[in-house]
């Protein structure tokens, strides 16, 4: 059905993997049937980090050619596709696992002021490692900053703790540290805090 609307989209569709386009057509089935979904086979291959490009760089094809029939007034392919963008971004928030995807789902619901799939993104961090947190808090959007910051608040201290070692997330961990002490009352993080301010205050000393 992808090939269809032609152009670029019809290129990127025919250069998935067969796995890849898979997964689009089994949610795209899942979202239209009326069987119960204990009768629909909902087996799939893992998903991998080379299934997380394809599907980002779908997704961007096909916002891009909403955009095309919203200027050429064709409403009846527009609707047709957002209704699979938006089941490809269902897959992509259920599985990704990539700092450079969760930020371009962000930054989608964002400009289409959807704040309820902001939350859902925000719970989807959970399941992120803590070093792709870190690094989605270093991005320059501010959305996208936000969400990182709060998740890595409320991520185990001594996960945190673990970080510092890093030279790359060391001051990201050490500010989410900050925060658990100032802002939810952690005295475990306050006590490590206070003990990394000590250490600077002696290393300016020296």
């Amino acid at each position: 059905m992808i090939e269809d609307f032609g152009g670029r989209l019809a290129s990127v569709w025919s250069g998935l993997r067969p796995a890849t386009r898979g997964l689009v057509e089994r949610a795209m089935q899942a979202r239209n049937t009326t069987v119960p979904t204990r009768n629909v086979n909902t087996s799939s291959p893992p998903f991998d980090a080379r299934a997380d490009r394809e599907l980002s760089l779908l997704l961007s094809a096909l916002d891009e050619r909403v955009i095309e029939t919203d200027l050429s007034r064709q409403r009846e392919h527009g609707t047709q596709l957002r209704q699979i963008a938006d089941t490809c971004a269902a897959v992509l928030q259920e599985k990704t696992q990539s700092a450079e995807v969760f930020t371009q789902l962000v930054r989608r619901a964002d400009s289409q002021r959807d704040y309820a799939r902001i939350d859902a993104l925000a719970d989807a961090l959970r399941r992120f490692s803590p070093t792709e947190i870190c690094e989605l808090a270093r991005t320059e959007d501010a959305v996208v900053k936000a969400l990182a910051n709060e998740a890595l608040a409320q991520t185990p201290t001594g996960i945190l703790v673990l970080l510092l070692s890093d030279p790359v997330d060391s001051d990201i961990a050490r500010e989410a540290l900050r925060r658990q002490a100032l802002d939810y009352g952690s005295e475990e993080a306050r006590q490590i805090v206070s003990a990394l301010d000590q250490m600077n205050l002696t290393q300016d000393d020296i």
